[in-house]
């Protein structure tokens, strides 16, 4: 139990501390997420020898907060802690010098949180809970320098994009909880028949925006805009992982035709995101390309009915792709810009940090002994054994291909040219680099005990697969390095370069709508506004009328009239003067006037 405390609540309270405190952003950052490492490496222990740790909190009347620390939820929640650790400490160095440091850690920091919370989630209320956070904090930080050109907008799509596939998750939920009866996930998954045929499906879609793939690979090339720590952490371990994790952990329940839909989908993603990678221009967008196509891998594992290599090569790739990231970041530091052409040569200044650029480029290429040679392999044994081989295996032949030439093409941009001007130490950058590139080399000794732990059945793998694996590796390098792609993609460039949309894609189907739709509401809320502020203004010219009126004509008229009244009344009062001659004297007048009255009346008969 206190290793689930640990995890999610130290880079919680760390996000928290940044934010209240506003002091030291980076190191209380980090901390959180070396304590959260130290709680993941705590529950990974426990859960080698089979032990499953749960803590239930009340929430809703007979759906509880649950967490659930099994094999692979705890390898999950490790990869993020450990992968958030080395991200961290690259980050130091690299927003050293930025004015919204706290901003930027504070948001990470509970960024970690949710994903942690995510992984660990044992029912799918909180799961839910978990992928909304992420998805709000991954707006937050892909639109962290949103003053600049392009950014926000980039933010929003990425926004939008994830939040319509979400949809997917929330049918699929529902599905699952109105027939299993119950929001726990492992209950739910033994669902069986056609609710888990729809749920599945519903999960795809789901992952399908998340882990960016097709027809929904375009936002994470726009997502570039954000800092690198950001899209290191994004494409590893976090928001693009989300996807793969839910299919891996939703994979027991998955019927053949779910499996089929996902390994197709997977498979066409790896060979278009490839394509696409290839035809880059931006070493970031290259590798956000990379990305996508790598998820279609996992997919393609998934399909095949092999979750255990799915996982095993999210963990691979989580290791390699944020190394590569990191690895960008630092020569975008020196040239300041991330366009391959301006960074000709920049292999060759930073000679260390090449090494590991290739090094992580290598093994992406799935070259022994490095981590994604065993996951490769795996995929590509479990494509070949699958009923849809057919399928399956061009595609994922075909997605390890085009992983070697775009990671070729990659290190010959950064190697050709004569820079080797010195550049100024990055220590703490080096350092977040090193541990991932180093975990990239080593993991894939640790695979056989983990599949072993996660109860995998590994079938022997005769030497074809092996072979083949490390002849498409080494063959994409070889193209990659080179031929130009104009030679290697012919007539397919200019569709890779423009993502392969079709008529217009997922701007026109997604973002066009939903932006016009708010500039509908936009101009609905400002005419509502305008008609609330008439309306106010003449209930005030009312109120102006009436008082104008009340003051001017009333209450004149009223002083007026008593005005007059106090004449008269003064007047009047002049005749009570007291004085009896002239009580006398009036009195005599008024006789005579009333005779006179008297004697001429009959006059006007």
């Amino acid at each position: 139990m206190i290793w689930l405390a640990l995890i999610l609540l130290a880079p919680l309270g760390a996000g928290l501390a940044i934010f209240a405190s506003r002091r030291a952003p980076g190191a209380l950052a980090l901390a959180g997420a070396v304590v959260g490492l130290v709680g993941a490496l705590g529950l990974f222990a426990g859960a080698t020898g089979g032990a499953t740790v749960s803590a239930s909190l009340p929430f809703l009347p007979g759906f509880p907060i649950l967490l659930i620390a099994n094999p692979l939820t705890a390898t999950l929640a490790l990869l993020v802690a450990g992968v958030a650790a080395a991200v961290l400490t690259y980050a130091l160095g690299y927003m050293a010098h930025d004015p919204e440091r706290v901003r930027f850690f504070g948001t990470m920091a509970m960024f970690v949180a949710a994903m942690e919370l995510l992984v660990l989630a044992g029912d799918w209320i909180t799961l839910l809970a978990a992928w909304e956070m992420i998805g709000f904090a991954s707006y937050l930080l892909i639109g962290f320098w949103h003053r600049r050109a392009g950014v926000a907008g980039a933010a929003m799509r990425a926004f939008l994009y994830t939040r319509s596939a979400d949809l997917g998750l929330y049918l699929a939920v529902f599905v699952l909880i109105g027939a299993a009866g119950t929001s726990e996930i492992s209950a739910t998954l033994v669902t069986t028949g056609t609710p888990a045929l729809i749920a599945g499906l519903l999960l795809l879609v789901a992952a399908m925006g998340k882990s960016a793939q097709v027809p929904m690979q375009d936002w994470l090339m726009r997502a570039m805009a954000g800092p690198t720590p950001v899209s290191a952490l994004l494409h590893s371990a976090t928001l693009v992982a989300a996807g793969a994790i839910l299919m891996i952990r939703a994979a027991p329940m998955l019927p053949p035709g779910a499996l089929l839909a996902v390994g197709i989908v997977g498979g066409i993603t790896t060979l278009i995101a490839g394509m696409m990678a290839l035809a880059e221009r931006d070493l970031k967008r290259l590798l956000a390309a990379s990305t996508a196509s790598q998820y279609g891998l996992m997919l393609v594992a998934l399909g095949a009915g092999a979750p255990v290599a799915a996982l095993l090569h999210l963990i691979a790739h989580a290791a390699i792709k944020s190394s590569l990231f990191l690895g960008a970041g630092i020569f975008q530091h020196d040239r300041d810009s991330t366009a391959l052409e301006d960074l000709a040569g920049a292999g060759r200044a930073r000679r260390g940090i090449f090494a590991g650029f290739a090094v992580s480029a290598l093994a992406l290429a799935g070259l022994p002994p490095m981590a994604a040679w065993f996951s490769k392999d795996a995929i590509l044994a479990a494509a070949l054994a699958s009923p849809a081989a057919p399928w399956l295996m061009p595609l994922a032949l075909l997605g390890s291909l085009l992983s070697g030439a775009y990671m070729g093409r990659a290190l010959r941009a950064l190697w050709s040219g004569t820079d080797s001007q010195a550049r100024e130490p990055v220590p703490f950058m080096a350092a977040g680099m090193g541990a991932l590139v180093a975990a990239a080399v080593v993991l894939g000794a640790g695979f056989g005990p983990l599949e072993a732990m996660l109860g995998a059945v590994a079938d022997p793998k005769s030497w074809i697969v092996p072979a083949m694996g490390l002849a498409v590796g080494l063959g994409g390098l070889a193209l990659g390095w080179s031929l130009a792609p104009a030679r290697l993609l012919g007539p397919l460039l200019t569709p890779a370069r423009n993502g392969f949309a079709i008529a217009g894609g997922m701007d026109a189907l997604v973002a066009r709508p939903a932006l016009a739709l708010a500039g509908t509401c936009e101009r609905l809320e400002a005419w509502l506004f305008a008609a609330v502020l008439s309306l106010g203004r003449a209930g005030l010219a009312t109120g102006e009328a009436v008082r104008r009126t009340d003051r001017e004509a009333i209450d004149a008229a009223i002083f007026a009239l008593v005005e007059r009244i106090f004449l008269m009344g003064g007047r009047v009062r002049r005749l009570q003067s007291g004085l009896i001659h002239r009580e006398l004297a009036l009195a005599v007048f008024g006789i005579a006037l009333v005779i006179g009255v008297l004697l001429a009346a009959p006059l006007y008969r």
